[in-house]
């Protein structure tokens, strides 16, 4: 029998329809989706991307999926395993801050490479897909909290998966008794550990292999397959007793809060860093003091970072070069790279950087501290900063930041987004086509079936 709290989301996703969908959400999540792609198409032309196309290119006769950036075309699992590598590549994709999920990267790759192979689907159907995993990725990661991540799992792969099956199952048109078997199937095949922050390729990963498990999930639970009908409930090896280690440290009842009323869509942020999304607020922070104090990287003694706990555990560790990966999941790293460079975009972090003396040595004066107070608050609050910058002329400067610029609660204009999209976007398609692809995103309703993205996603 199937779990309450796996039931209950079985039945939101495969009973979503877009007339449900409040307008608002629908604009946040086309915009959600725009920033996503511009991300994994920036990605197209990355090392650990690259590799990864070239390993499984080989296992296949030829496929019928797009990948996203390049001419190339893989089977739909292996298209989504690539292109939500390439939406996570660089640490430029969305996040639900309490969730700890990158969604969009784990969530679109599915959905993209089902409307390339099983028939057509509209742009309607499409969306009301996307807002399935939208919606139900953060409530998993809200029922396991931030300690989730503070114990090591990598939540956007782990949490990732029930996203991405959601999603997909909506797609389909999965009845609420096998879209608990997706969630099932779904929930076994989660992994993902944070020890591959500290340098390691995988770690881009992680958000690809999550999107195809959901993938997998869905597809097989089509057909009859079943999976774990009570993932989440179970109290031996069911997901949240298993990887909170504990019968209570989760909580259940998140998993279903709200569905109807509360739109988790609208609490996923965007990045304006190539950073991991626990930095951004430190970095918010020092732009403000510097603007308002007019002091450069030489004028710093040291600069204190107060944050949560998690904030403390996930990026705060000191810096050793140990490559792209590591540089930008590192807090020091990343204040000093603002500091010296005045942005840290993707025109900051080339191989280069990674072993560049001025900002190792500037990094080495840049504290980062768990503040009691701060991890009090919850996981709403866990990118809250105070950040301490003292200068050597014996000034101390201060400022408090809730969350980085394109949060949740103080969302992006249209202008910052689709600028992005298009600084990005133009690293892999002509100027033409990266308009097409955003008029298209931006009007997907509108869209007689939605593997025009696919299409629009490749060069001409």
């Amino acid at each position: 029998m199937s779990g309450p709290h796996t039931a209950g989301m079985a039945r939101f996703v495969s009973g979503l329809r877009y007339d449900d969908i409040p307008e608002a959400v629908r604009d946040r999540v086309k915009r959600l989706m725009l920033d996503a792609l511009g991300c994994a198409l920036y990605g197209a032309h990355l090392d650990w991307c690259r590799i990864l196309r070239e390993t499984l290119a080989p296992l296949e006769a030829g496929g019928s999926c797009a990948i996203w950036g390049t001419r190339e075309r893989l089977s739909a699992p292996h298209a989504a395993l690539v292109n939500g590598t390439q939406v996570q590549s660089f640490e430029l994709d969305d996040v639900h801050r309490a969730g700890v999920l990158h969604v969009g990267a784990v969530v679109l790759p599915a959905l993209v490479a089902l409307s390339e192979t099983r028939g057509k689907r509209d742009g309607r159907e499409f969306l009301a897909a996307a807002v399935a995993g939208y919606e139900t990725g953060p409530r998993v990661g809200l029922c396991m909290g931030p300690q989730h991540i503070g114990q090591g799992w990598h939540s956007g792969a782990t949490v990732g998966v029930f996203a991405a099956a959601a999603a997909a199952a909506r797609l389909l048109g999965l009845d609420e008794g096998k879209t608990v078997h997706a969630l099932g199937i779904a929930g076994t095949q989660s992994s993902g550990l944070m020890a591959a922050q500290y340098g390691a390729m995988v770690k881009r990963m992680h958000a690809g292999r999550a999107s195809q498990s959901g993938l997998y999930a869905a597809l097989l639970a089509e057909r009859g397959f079943t999976g774990i009908e009570d993932v989440f409930e179970s109290e031996y090896g069911g997901f949240c007793s298993t990887f909170s280690r504990s019968t209570d440290r989760f909580d259940l009842s998140q998993l279903t809060a709200g569905f109807g009323a509360t739109w988790q869509t609208m609490g996923v942020a965007l990045k304006f860093y190539a950073c991991v999304g626990s930095n951004h607020a430190a970095l918010d922070a020092v732009r403000e003091l510097q603007e308002k104090n007019s002091f450069v990287a030489g004028d710093v003694e040291r600069v204190v970072v107060h944050g949560s706990q998690v904030t403390a555990d996930h990026v705060g560790w000191k810096y050793r070069p140990q490559g792209l990966t590591a540089a930008q999941l590192n807090l020091p790293f990343c204040v000093a790279t603002y500091l010296l460079e005045g942005d840290c975009f993707v025109e900051q972090f080339t191989e280069q950087a990674v072993t560049d003396a001025r900002r190792i040595a500037l990094a080495d004066k840049v504290e980062v501290k768990a503040d009691d107070a701060i991890t009090a608050l919850g996981a709403k609050h866990r990118h809250k900063v105070r950040v301490e910058v003292l200068l050597k002329r014996g000034e101390r400067l201060e400022c408090v930041k809730e969350a980085g610029r394109g949060n949740e609660n103080d969302f992006a204009p249209d202008a910052d987004i689709v600028d992005k999209f298009e600084r990005l976007a133009r690293h892999a398609l002509p100027p033409a086509r990266v308009r097409e692809l955003r008029d298209a995103v931006l009007g997907l309703e509108t869209l007689s079936d939605a593997a025009r993205l696919a299409q629009l996603l490749q060069p001409a």
